[in-house]
């Protein structure tokens, strides 16, 4: 466990003295900060649509994809958090409660 622990500790402070040592040019480049921007807006879309559409290996269609079609919708009309995420369980209940998806 103590490797572990050391390597992620170097990883850590790698990672810290190599953004310190940026140039702050670099960093107040409007095409650098689009992308830093945007960079958490795209992973975060990435990770929603691999756990909509994958369980373990397998592609599968199931009640997510249509909950998250539903909040899509929700979040279009510019509903608020809460409102969403219970658009998506309410959608995926109902499905599952009717039996069109498992």
């Amino acid at each position: 466990m103590w490797p572990a622990v050391i390597i992620a500790s170097l990883g850590c402070f790698i990672q810290k003295y190599v953004g310190a040592t940026i140039p702050e040019s670099f960093m107040e480049n409007p095409t650098t900060k689009r992308i830093v921007a945007l960079l958490p807006v795209s992973l975060l879309t990435a990770l929603v649509a691999v756990q909509t559409v994958a369980a373990k290996q397998d592609l599968v269609i199931d009640a997510r994809l249509p909950a998250l079609l539903a909040a899509t919708v929700a979040l279009r009309f510019k509903a608020n958090f809460i409102v969403v995420v219970l658009t998506a369980a309410i959608t995926a209940a109902a499905l599952r409660h009717f039996g069109l998806f498992v």
